[in-house]
């Protein structure tokens, strides 16, 4: 069985590893087929594909794009992208315009909150200035030792209501779906599990998003507990959606799950990749 995974980040977007690390990570780790899937662009692809093949995995073009539904933050994968597609380029920078000032505005709020100088300490963390996020701060603000770890940052800081969050509008559905499918992709929901939905509301966005052409769902990743592998499973059954995995790797020791921890897709689920190789 190959060892598949199709989502995780370099310091491209939000990782820490250059794309190089990350595919002789992954390979260390035993992944065969790997995408590299940064967050709203696609300049670490090119070095990402040399890398692969290099440790003799197979490359998969890849890349997450942030979308506004029902007033949350989804995350649309797209997969086997041309990454030099004009249009999707453009979409992405229009998606990634904006980052800075919200950067700024979090620190402010930050500061508000206790918490100094943190745009500076972020920057710090940032490998693509145009990519600045809430992940940058989170690192910052545990090198301060306001909180022990990352998700205690998110739960105390950055996540709504809290004295750091600041709302930013992304693309649309239709927008991110239509740059994967023209750039000759497979558009995936990212962790769906994550999102905090009505079952209705989840219901909802599946509809809207398999109209639009979306292909696949992620069943297995690391944003989902064990239990919601089962259940995402029989979603994608019922919805029609090919089943994706990835862990959602940012980081050694920092990601949920590391590439050698992530379990197989459920058996009675068809992979997005059935048919690539």
């Amino acid at each position: 069985m190959l060892n598949v995974d199709l989502h995780c980040h370099s310091n491209i977007s939000d990782g820490v590893l250059a794309p190089a690390a990350v595919a002789a990570y992954a390979r260390k780790a035993g992944v065969d087929v790997w995408a590299l899937t940064d967050h709203d662009e696609v300049s670490g692809v090119a070095a990402a594909r040399a890398a692969a093949a290099g440790h003799g995995m197979r490359f998969v073009a890849g890349v997450e794009i942030s979308i506004t539904w029902a007033r949350e933050t989804v995350h649309i994968v797209g997969l086997q992208i041309d990454e030099a597609n004009p249009a999707l380029l453009r979409g992405l920078a229009n998606t990634r315009s904006g980052r800075d000032a919200r950067g700024r505005d979090i620190s402010a709020q930050l500061a508000a909150a206790g918490i100094p100088d943190a745009y500076e300490g972020a920057l710090r963390f940032v490998g693509n200035p145009d990519l600045m996020s809430r992940t940058h701060f989170a690192r910052y603000i545990v090198e301060c030792g306001k909180c022990a770890n990352i998700p205690e940052v998110f739960r105390k800081y950055l996540s709504e209501g809290k004295p750091g969050y600041v709302e930013h509008r992304w693309a649309t559905l239709a927008e991110a779906v239509g740059w994967i499918r023209g750039a000759g992709g497979v558009a995936v929901i990212a962790h769906p599990g994550r999102y905090r939905f009505s079952d209705t509301a989840e219901g909802a966005l599946f509809d809207e998003f398999k109209q639009l052409g979306g292909a696949a769902i992620e069943v297995v990743t690391g944003s989902h507990s064990p239990d919601q592998y089962p259940q995402y499973a029989r979603l994608a059954n019922d919805y029609g959606f090919l089943a994706s995995r990835g862990t959602d790797f940012h980081a050694p020791g920092e990601s949920r799950v590391d590439f050698a921890q992530l379990p197989p897709l459920p058996g009675n689920v068809t992979p997005v990749w059935h048919d690539w190789f």
